[in-house]
């Protein structure tokens, strides 16, 4: 493949920095030239495209190796990384600040060939000039400088926060007898510490210490250094980082930087957001009462309280899960060996969408626990053959895109899950069509002491979630790449990742790949049957959950925040009736609040989205073809190319309503 990555298994501190050097140089080169075109001479193509052709290389610099400012085991090469993603950041937000750019674009904007452009080349150009205004163009030059060096303060800031957050170091220690109900396999894998244990905050620890420790105290305390990562001095930096977006709308003559940042997404005004939460929150308020009630059951029964707090939430779940529906996590994930979900995940994909994804294990990768695959075309998808046989389909020519997977837990590295952009699609100059390349990074179960990893059900969910980001940055066609992929409205640009959770609880689909690690049995009807049964337990209290994250952000963005997050975060809590836990900090670790600032609502906004779109699978069939390409042509291929409410009224063929995201909740539509 034509990739300009490096070689990730061969890449020093001051490679990466004389790369990232020669990308600002490149581009500043490639700017002037644009700059230097005679008003009367200009075009399209020698100034608007000629402008995105010279931000490719800080583009690629910034996706493909500062990357490793999140995922490197290298120390060196990480803080490197790290320097160099600041400073490319602060690169970029200057190119939206620069007046020669800005002059060029203007001139051509007036001519009429301008007014003559339609499809991606209009909309491009919308964009551009857009942007110009959102950094304050209609200002003064001076206003300009001062917007220029917050923007630049607030790459800094963010930088310095997700730091924090990827370097927190924090668990507590425990004798084996505080271990029990935790299989054998999990209490190997754990750090000893003297006859003790350490468990840490690593996903694949912290979860289940509390879905399945029976000590409340102790689940109480490991959620409260859950709750304080990133420390005194990140609520310090998310505080300024706020200030910093309330003085940056001000300037801009918004009443908030709630206003600025949703204007250009979906819901466009912040009382469309409001509204959404507000409505959302009433209805779901029923079915988290209803959740909490079970709990208490639940708890009682287990360890005879009902006295039930937010520490005991996923303990009382999985208790009631396994009394109530026979389910139980950890024998379920007997049954999903992590290459068996890649088989699984991959013929589906083959099957609905019409690709195939071959693994390369001679492509260079940056620790050895990752995995590189290319993506082709299925030409011939005739054949019908299970995940065990690869299908009856041939490759479709040359591969069009490549993914990494990086999806175990080490230190210092990224300590949530998420896709990567690494390199975008787009048309070249000379005419060709660069591939995309995307990275999913993750923090899943480990391989232990003679198995597999063996991945909770939750996270075959969370791995069918990312790759549904993976599906929407490489099967993209778009012809520009700032609308390639995932460059989407951020309130849209979860749905394709919601959507395909969906085939997580599909039995046809189950059937296919979940085997038991060891004897190769399927599934068990009476596992398979509770699973689908308890997917709606605790439904509200999981919805309201995410309701509190998003009303939390969207306070800290809204007229009337008084500057005190954890103030805030109290009155929140009480808002939503969850207990807040004294003493603690959740904001200083909730990373989305950096990157989603104003825009964590997106994550149900979408979600309402992608529930509906699946109903045109449920109704064809969750494995249907035909459905699968007008999915793959009206949606994932477009990327950010159309509006997000038009791909899926075109898609759904009707406008789309929220039935089908209540009917999850085991709610009606009220």
């Amino acid at each position: 493949m034509d990739h300009d990555l490096p070689d990730y298994s061969a890449l020093t501190p001051d490679l990466l920095a004389e790369t990232c050097r020669a990308a600002m140089a490149e581009c500043d080169a490639a700017v002037a030239a644009v700059a230097a075109i005679p008003a009367a001479e200009r075009d399209f193509a020698n100034t608007v495209l000629a402008l995105e052709e010279a931000e490719e290389a800080v583009v690629k610099a910034s996706g493909a190796w500062t990357f490793l400012s999140y995922t490197s085991p290298d120390d060196a090469l990480r803080q490197t990384a790290r320097e160099w993603e600041e400073k490319l950041g602060k690169y970029q937000v200057g190119l939206g600040f620069d007046e020669e750019q800005y002059r060029a674009v203007k001139e051509f904007a007036g001519t009429g060939a301008a007014a003559a452009l339609t499809g991606e080349e209009a909309r491009l150009l919308e964009r551009v000039l857009r942007d110009y205004r959102r950094n304050g163009f209609e200002l003064s030059g001076g206003e300009r400088a001062g917007l220029r060096a917050l923007f630049d303060e607030l790459v800094e800031i963010g930088s310095r926060f997700e730091q924090e957050i990827a370097e927190w170091d924090d668990g507590i220690e425990v004798d084996r007898a505080d271990l029990a109900g935790l299989p054998d396999a999990f209490v190997a894998g754990l750090e000893r510490a003297g006859e003790r244990y350490r468990v840490t905050l690593d996903y694949p620890q912290y979860v289940p210490f509390m879905a399945n420790a029976r000590s409340s105290a102790l689940r109480r305390e490991l959620m409260a250094k859950n709750q304080r990562k990133g420390g005194p001095r990140n609520v310090a930096r998310l505080e300024r980082a706020i200030a910093v977006r309330a003085e940056i709308a001000r300037i801009l003559g918004y009443d908030s930087w709630a206003a600025y940042a949703v204007e250009p997404r979906m819901a466009g005004r912040p009382e469309a957001v409001t509204a959404f939460l507000d409505d959302l929150r009433s209805k779901v308020a029923v079915k988290a009462a209803a959740d909490l009630a079970e709990y208490a059951d639940a708890n009682e029964a287990a360890v005879g309280s009902r006295d039930v707090q937010p520490w005991d939430y996923d303990f009382a779940l999985n208790r009631l899960k396994r009394t109530r529906f026979a389910v139980d996590d950890l024998r379920i994930a007997e049954y999903f060996p992590l290459d068996a979900c890649l088989d699984g995940l991959f013929g589906v994909m083959r099957d609905v969408l019409g690709v195939r994804f071959t693994e390369r294990p001679d492509v260079p990768v940056w620790h050895p626990d990752v995995r590189a695959f290319d993506v082709t075309d299925v030409t011939d998808a005739a054949g019908s053959g299970g995940a065990e046989d690869g299908g009856g389909g041939r490759e479709g020519g040359e591969p069009f895109a490549r993914f990494f997977m990086d999806l175990f837990p080490r230190p210092n590295k990224f300590k949530h899950a998420a896709a990567f952009s690494l390199q975008r699609a787009r048309r070249r100059a000379d005419g060709g069509y660069q591939r995309p390349v995307s990275a999913i990074v993750a923090n899943f179960t480990e391989p232990a002491a003679g198995q597999p990893s063996l991945l909770r059900h939750s996270e075959v969910v969370t791995l069918f979630h990312e790759f549904g980001h993976v599906l929407h940055g490489t099967l993209t066609r778009t012809e520009r790449g700032r609308f390639a992929g995932t460059a989407t409205e951020r309130d849209f640009v979860e749905a394709p990742s919601q959507m395909l959770e969906h085939w997580c609880w599909e039995p046809t689909v189950l059937n296919r790949f979940a085997r038991h690690h060891e004897t190769g049995e399927p599934l068990p009807k009476e596992l398979l049957e509770g699973m689908i049964a308890a997917k709606q337990a605790g439904s509200g209290v999981a919805t309201m959950r995410q309701i509190f994250f998003a009303t939390l952000d969207f306070a800290y963005h809204s007229p009337g925040f008084g500057g005190d997050t954890t103030a805030a975060l109290r009155d929140v809590h009480a808002l939503h009736g969850i207990p807040y836990l004294a003493g603690t900090h959740f904001q200083s670790g909730f990373g989305h609040l950096f990157g989603y600032d104003a825009g964590y609502y997106g994550y149900l906004w979408s979600r309402v989205l992608g529930d509906d779109m699946y109903t045109r699978f449920a109704a064809a069939g969750a494995l249907d073809p035909a459905t699968g390409d007008r999915y793959r042509r009206l949606v994932l291929e477009r990327g950010g190319s159309a509006d997000g409410d038009r791909m899926v009224r075109e898609f759904l063929e009707r406008e789309p309503d929220n039935a089908a995201f209540l009917r999850e909740l085991g709610l009606e539509r009220s």
